[in-house]
């Protein structure tokens, strides 16, 4: 059965940050452990119910990932086993699936995103002003529409409990300049079409996806935090697929719809979930895992 951790507890290490999902510790040589819990954020809201292994399968998923494009980009693993850095009194076994050790990284910041499909918040986009975060397309796209190439749109990193904001690519440069910018699109997009290609050989369409990265002392640029999960991304089966819909998903789409059918401000505190909710959200996360790497969690 999957572990259950809605909050990490490793006394003797530094906890540096506690994010929406997302528990990280400071190691010595510049070193960070990440731990992925069960806790459910949207809407930029952390729910107050989790998702029984959902942080075990959103790290077996990244860790994919991150090994599938290493080719293409570098990324913050170490490679340094989980066991070797836990306190002595700490089950390992809690964290064995769920956690890494990887390079301490300054984060850019901004979120790397990128779209192939015409969906979420990029299909409002469209519809208010025809484009998305300053990119033109074309006109008379409907809902779920494939896009003729991906498009990168950035958006703001916002702080807990706050919304993040598409900005463009304009406003990207002035906030981290052109040079880093641009390594960004660019690495953006090419995982995203290398993505979008292995998980179609699969059933699978990554209709977008966010991407996070960060530098080291040595101004090296590094892909980080998570990649191509759940989470980060919107899966879509392609036997489902429909234009004109919103096709139904292996991520947490599925939770957003639901909480968008009850009279809630999307600000915190956010509401409870049912148990029926939470189940069926375990099982398509646990789903995507098995799809896209043939894994499962036991």
């Amino acid at each position: 059965m999957p572990t259950l951790l809605v909050q990490s507890e490793l006394p003797g290490l530094e906890l540096l940050h506690r994010g929406k999902v997302r528990d990280v510790y400071t190691l010595p040589n510049e070193h960070l452990l990440m731990v992925a819990s069960d806790r459910l954020s949207a809407f930029d809201v952390v729910l107050p119910d989790a998702i029984p292994g959902k942080g075990e399968i959103l790290t077996q998923i990244s860790n994919f990932w991150f090994a599938h494009t290493a080719h293409l980009f570098p990324n913050h693993l170490t490679g340094i086993p989980v066991a070797q850095v836990l306190p002595e009194a700490v089950e390992a076994s809690l964290y064995a699936q769920r956690a890494v050790v990887t390079r301490r990284l300054q984060p850019v910041p901004v979120e790397a995103i990128a779209r192939g499909y015409l969906a979420g918040s990029g299909w409002k986009d469209y519809q208010a002003t025809g484009n998305i975060g300053g990119v033109p397309l074309a006109a008379g796209l409907h809902q779920a529409e494939r896009l003729s190439e991906p498009v990168f749109t950035p958006s703001t990193k916002a702080s807990l409990g706050q919304h993040d904001e598409t900005i463009s690519f304009a406003r990207m440069v002035e906030m981290i300049g052109a040079e880093l910018a641009e390594r960004i699109r660019a690495a953006t997009l090419a995982i995203y079409r290398h993505a979008a290609a292995y998980a179609a050989e699969r059933g699978l369409l990554i209709a977008d996806t966010k991407l996070e990265f960060g530098t080291d002392p040595d101004g090296h640029l590094y892909v980080m935090d998570e990649m191509l999960t759940p989470d980060s991304s919107r899966f879509w089966p392609a036997d489902q697929y429909r234009v004109d819909s919103s096709p139904p998903s292996f991520d947490k789409q599925f939770v957003r719809d639901y909480l968008e059918t009850l009279d809630w401000d999307k600000q915190a505190p956010g509401p409870h979930l049912p148990a029926a909710i939470i189940a069926a959200t375990q099982a398509k996360y646990a789903e995507a895992l098995q799809r896209l790497t043939g894994l499962a969690i036991t």
